[in-house]
């Protein structure tokens, strides 16, 4: 599904993304571990448009999207819940979910069927639909920001820090509703810091250090890696 190749990303002189290569099979939970300014998150925005690679390649279902534009992007099927939330505070968090459907130019009754799938996933936020979305929790604006982006029909959802400054019970929770909706067929690339809790439900993963993936393998077996144990495990 989707297939990046010799990506070099810079930040003025500063190289972010060094010779990255990954793949990402539909209907998979691949993950991205690392520690921080890994390229993890520079990897996830270079994919939606945000960032631009110096050179490289990045296939979407067989499309070379490196220079279409991020709306296009998303049309195309790729959403993102991005680092740090994001959500249009002074918006409630109905109207943070319609704006997710807004590339889609979808028929009102389409999207009150995604709304109703996200308020299912999600039973708090139909309690806070009316709510301002700057008055949520964390861990309830983490919510609307993987809601929001469900709400473009994404193929592949693009997840960065899921669960990042969340209470444990919550984080339990993130990673319980990732896998329902890889489950309902939606194909997941996920960046987390919570190395032990990605890999428990990837099929896969990357390890990046400063810009490179040094190592990819099975999920299982990265979780029984000793170098990924003592550097990520903390053990």
């Amino acid at each position: 599904m989707l297939t990046i190749n010799n990506l070099h990303v810079y930040y003025g002189a500063i190289r972010a993304l060094d010779g990255v290569c990954l793949q990402v099979n539909q209907g998979e939970i691949v993950t991205m571990i690392g520690a921080n300014g890994a390229g993890k998150s520079t990897t996830i925005r270079t994919i939606s448009g945000l960032v631009r690679s110096r050179s490289g390649e990045i296939t979407f279902e067989g499309r070379d999207i490196c220079t279409t534009p991020p709306h296009r992007i998303v049309s195309l099927g790729v959403g993102q819940s991005p680092e740090g939330r994001r959500v249009f505070s002074t918006m409630t968090v109905r109207e943070n979910l319609d704006l997710g459907a807004y590339c889609r130019h979808a028929h009102k009754a389409d999207v009150k069927s995604d709304m109703e799938r996200v308020f299912t996933l999600f039973p708090r936020l139909k309690e806070r639909e009316g709510q301002l979305a700057g008055t949520l929790s964390g861990g309830e604006q983490q919510m609307l920001a993987i809601g929001r982006a469900l709400m473009a029909r994404p193929r592949l959802l693009l997840l960065d820090e899921p669960s990042l400054g969340l209470a444990p019970f919550l984080v339990r929770s993130i990673f319980q509703i990732i896998q329902d909706i890889n489950q309902q067929g939606v194909t997941v690339l996920l960046v987390e810091q919570n190395a032990n809790q990605a890999l428990k439900i990837a099929h896969r993963g990357y390890v990046l250090e400063t810009g490179r993936v040094v190592l990819e393998d099975t999920a299982a077996n990265l979780l029984k890696n000793d170098l990924v144990r003592q550097a990520y495990l903390g053990e």
